[in-house]
């Protein structure tokens, strides 16, 4: 099929993209910024610039099916005046040029199905009222905005099937609620939220991008269908799990009154109560991959194929660039994926799909003009930020060996950049129909003793953030093998 996604470069998007990919589904997204998106996106993802005179009509000659996901984040500002028209229309004017690109397919005798973004905020603040997609909405901003933003939706539904996905707290790395709430929680200020009583129905993030493929693919399946987890919890256990899968008590308490002060309006968003149940994807055969809260926080907080250790004497491989620089660790990074070699390593000899494989806040950018030639003593300029500090990043490709024989690898190494030594080894092996790669990392900080005390303090913890992260995005990708 071919998809075309709005808000593919945010958090649900990238993740969506990878998925739809995975399957095969030609993936076009509507931009904002074609340059930004085309370094988030990989190669392969088919782009229209919002404002594009022909973008319409090219989008309704050939897609299949619409997922719109655009919309700022409703957390993170007051809601003043200004930054409610933002959210307004951030919502409305994509949801609207979707139905735009339905109407002129319709005229060219196709039907896309339009899979379009709400939140379970349209049932409002509801106490310990089970709320399933019979519900009735609710009252305030959050219902408003997100009954306007379905009716928008709708408009499309007397001609094509029309889908809304109500979207719940949203649980994956890098991004969405964790994002704000692991800091909190390490910092051991993480409690409950005005005693915690409210109900917050949670999702996994590989939940979510799985159901909205199932919305996609599964004709039958129309109107409101509440993409949240089969068992929510109550505010204060949420608050609790978060703080097992840490190792930090979560007793701290955010007092209602203090939110409010902060939040004016927006602190509705963490107050209000909302036992959303899952009827309609339950009753469409969709099954979750996670309905126990401590287990999708352990995914998501841990990185269990990454090891780091101190570097062993004489352990270090043979080559001119590491006698020179002296690394002092060895980084691990193993992960099975149920896909070929055959399809994966052509996926990891482009170099612009680096991104798609880091994290977001390190804002990595290639420098380097593209298309990029990955061969034997290639060159490649970066731009990113480690632990928020911007950096430039210069690696050269130090070996380069093609499958042959049911293998590959390639080593790249930092010859400018913030560490003394990073000499990294990609090693792929063929595993009947699928590949285990391993990724070995040798490095240094820099500042000798004060990088070595950097390191146990947040270097180590960083990498394997990142490789934890990198290994997610693989999983969605090509498919988990475990």
């Amino acid at each position: 099929m071919h998809v075309l996604v709005t808000g593919a470069t945010g958090f649900i998007g990238r993740a969506l993209c990878l998925r739809l990919a995975r399957d095969g589904h030609q993936v076009t997204a509507w931009v904002r910024d074609r340059e930004r998106a085309r370094g988030v996106l990989g190669p392969d993802c088919g782009l229209i610039e919002v404002g594009d005179p022909g973008g319409v009509a090219r989008a309704a000659a050939s897609v299949d099916a619409i997922v719109n996901l655009a919309g700022e984040p409703i957390m993170g500002h007051r809601w003043t005046r200004a930054r409610k028209q933002r959210l307004h229309d951030s919502r409305l004017g994509p949801t609207r040029a979707m139905v735009e690109v339905v109407r002129a397919a319709v005229r060219l005798g196709r039907a896309p199905a339009l899979i379009s973004a709400s939140a379970v905020g349209w049932y409002g603040d509801r106490g310990d009222e089970v709320l399933t997609e019979r519900s009735t909405p609710g009252d305030g901003f959050a219902a408003d905005l997100c009954q306007a933003w379905e009716a928008a939706a709708l408009e499309a539904s007397s001609v094509t099937r029309v889908v809304l996905a109500r979207i719940g707290i949203v649980l994956g790395r890098e991004g969405g609620a964790l994002a704000s709430l692991l800091p909190l929680t390490r910092a051991m200020v993480g409690g409950p939220i005005a005693g915690g009583a409210q109900w917050t129905p949670w999702i996994h993030l590989d939940d979510v991008v799985e159901a909205l493929v199932h919305l996609v693919v599964t004709p039958t399946i129309t109107g409101a269908v509440n993409l949240v987890g089969p068992n929510p919890v109550r505010q204060r256990e949420f608050a609790h799990a978060i703080g097992r899968a840490v190792g930090k008590p979560a007793v701290v308490p955010a007092p209602r009154f203090a939110l409010k002060l902060v939040l004016r309006e927006a602190a509705f968003v963490l107050l209000m109560s909302q036992h959303a149940r899952p009827d309609a994807l339950l009753a469409s055969g969709f099954a979750f991959r996670f309905t126990d809260l401590d287990e999708a926080l352990h995914d998501l907080t841990s990185s269990p194929g990454v090891a780091i250790r101190r570097l062993e004497r004489d352990e270090a491989p043979a080559s001119d660039y590491v006698r020179a620089r002296r690394p002092r660790y060895v980084l691990v990074a193993r992960t099975e994926v149920a896909a070929p070699l055959a399809e994966v390593f052509p996926f990891f000899s482009s170099a612009e799909n680096l991104q798609l494989l880091t994290p977001p806040g390190m804002a990595f950018q290639i420098e380097t003009p593209r298309p990029i030639a990955m061969a034997d003593h290639t060159t490649i300029d970066y731009r990113l930020k480690i632990l928020g500090v911007p950096a430039w990043w210069q690696t050269v490709i130090e070996r380069w060996v093609s499958p042959q024989h049911g293998e590959a690898m390639f080593v790249d190494a930092q010859h400018r950049g913030p560490y003394r030594a990073w000499w990294h080894e990609h090693h792929f092996h063929a595993h009947g129909e699928r590949t285990v790669m391993e990724d070995v990392v040798y490095y240094a900080p820099p500042f000798g003793v004060i990088g070595a005390i950097a390191n146990k303090l947040l270097v180590a913890s960083q990498l394997r953030r990142i490789f934890g992260y990198r290994t997610a995005a693989i999983r969605q990708r090509f498919g988990d093998a475990s």
